[in-house]
């Protein structure tokens, strides 16, 4: 079975998930994050309250640190390495380093930093996301387009699968989007309970921040191709620093991703991490494919021995 990993971004977490990995590795999810965070990501994560938990500066370091934990309880088990690797938002920083790109220390710092920056750009503009329903690529990308013509400040940030697209924007014009969706082309337009706008131009403050962080990083040769979302591409040690400053305003192509990795021989799917968000984009994405989802243990476990007898 030739199978790819894929790690969801923001948006998977809440209060109580990963009690079983928090006992299982007190040193990789307790030790680490004290030392590098200063905050406790456990007591954080399993007794909220839910409004800390979501706040992009503790969600992130949170999401990233769960899905590496939950890589390692799966690559622990698997005889072979998956043939593809890929994250949405935050989760191109685990693909990563499940590849080997950089540590899992080095990882937690940079979303550390990756997250207080796009929580200060946040805090600049009133800015929020929808989910478009029932709309094609171009049909969302020339909606925005036209009201950016107006003066409006909306853009495509996610291109998730067939017919589910995300726009971002200034608050002003997501509650626009969503009251005119139909007359608009739109069979429905979703407000999404998310800080901001990510992965638009109202994010460009974090960029420098970010570039500041990673430029002391060394990004060793991958042990398997990371694709990015920038690009829906395989990227290379050298440009996976470009990739991911470029991510903080470029639109996530993740439903291009995975047709890509379909076209390149990938015949299954495994989403690693809370939640399993990216397991439903790779069923709408690439129609008939084998999907599964680790966001436990004893999944890791259960998967572990479907992959082991391919």
């Amino acid at each position: 079975m030739r199978y790819a990993v894929l790690f969801p971004g923001q948006g998977s977490q809440r209060v109580g998930m990963g009690a079983d990995l928090f006992e299982a590795r007190s040193d990789r999810l307790v030790e680490v994050p004290d030392r590098v965070l200063g905050w406790s990501l456990r007591e954080v994560c399993l007794e909220g309250p839910e409004e800390k938990l979501t706040a992009t500066e503790h969600a992130q370091p949170v999401l990233y640190a769960l899905a590496y934990q939950l890589w390692m309880e799966l690559s622990e088990r698997v005889g072979h390495p998956p043939v593809a690797a890929a994250g949405h938002s935050l989760g191109e920083y685990t693909a990563l380093a499940a590849a080997g790109a950089f540590s899992y220390e080095t990882g937690l710092g940079l979303v550390d930093r990756r997250a207080r920056a796009m929580a200060d750009a946040v805090a600049q503009v009133e800015s929020g996301m929808a989910a478009l329903l029932g709309v094609s690529d171009e049909v969302a990308r020339q909606v925005a387009a036209d009201r950016r013509l107006e003066g409006g400040r909306i853009w495509v940030a996610n291109l998730n699968a067939p017919g589910q697209v995300v726009a971002a924007g200034a608050l002003e014009d997501i509650g626009w989007l969503v009251a005119n969706a139909r007359d608009l082309g739109i069979r429905r337009a979703i407000r999404l309970e998310v800080a901001g706008a990510f992965h638009t131009p109202l994010m460009e403050p974090a960029e420098s921040r970010l570039a500041a962080a990673l430029a002391g990083v060394e990004v060793n040769p991958h042990a398997f191709p990371v694709w990015a979302n920038v690009t829906a591409r395989p990227m290379t040690s050298g440009d996976a620093r470009d990739m991911l400053i470029r991510q903080i305003t470029a639109p996530v192509r993740f439903g291009e991703t995975l047709r890509g990795m379909a076209d390149a021989g990938v015949d299954a799917f495994v989403h690693v991490g809370p939640g399993d968000v990216t397991a439903g984009l790779a069923r709408r994405a690439v129609r008939g494919c084998r999907v599964m989802v680790v966001s436990s243990i004893a999944e890791a476990e259960e998967v572990a021995a479907r992959l082991g007898r391919s």
